[in-house]
């Protein structure tokens, strides 16, 4: 049987009962920014979480410190450190999440239809919203 590789914008890779899941997400530039970051400041107890961005630039803030990422930049932020994210730059940023199947189910908790109370959500999923 062969394998076929698909490009990863058009879907996540990995989940399940495994480790770790890839995703490619993008922003089309001038919607966010520090003060609108596209992930408000929170917390994950349990999950490490990194970024690796192919296109464009994200900001970060990473515990007391804030980074600028560019194309062939990663950022890793370990369990327990508050942080958020931005898109840095005027034009598009496109990037790969990589996550534990956890924070996976978070996002898309958080972006279902209905979804209301956030603080909630962020608590099923062994994280914190600050």
């Amino acid at each position: 049987m062969a394998t076929r590789a698909e490009p990863l914008a058009s879907g996540a890779v990995g989940g399940g009962e495994g480790q770790f899941v890839l995703v490619e997400w993008s922003d089309p530039g001038g919607l966010t920014s520090r003060e609108r970051p596209i992930a408000g400041l929170h917390v994950h107890h349990s999950d490490d979480e990194a970024w690796y961005v192919l296109e464009g630039t994200l900001g970060f803030r990473v515990g007391d410190d804030e980074v600028e990422a560019g194309p062939g930049a990663a950022v890793f932020v370990p369990r327990g450190t508050p942080h958020s994210f931005w898109n840095a730059g005027a034009g598009p940023a496109r990037y790969v999440l990589v996550m534990p199947p956890r924070l996976k189910a978070l996002v898309e908790a958080l972006h279902a239809p209905g979804a209301g109370d956030f603080a909630a959500i962020f608590r099923e999923h062994a994280s914190e919203l600050l």
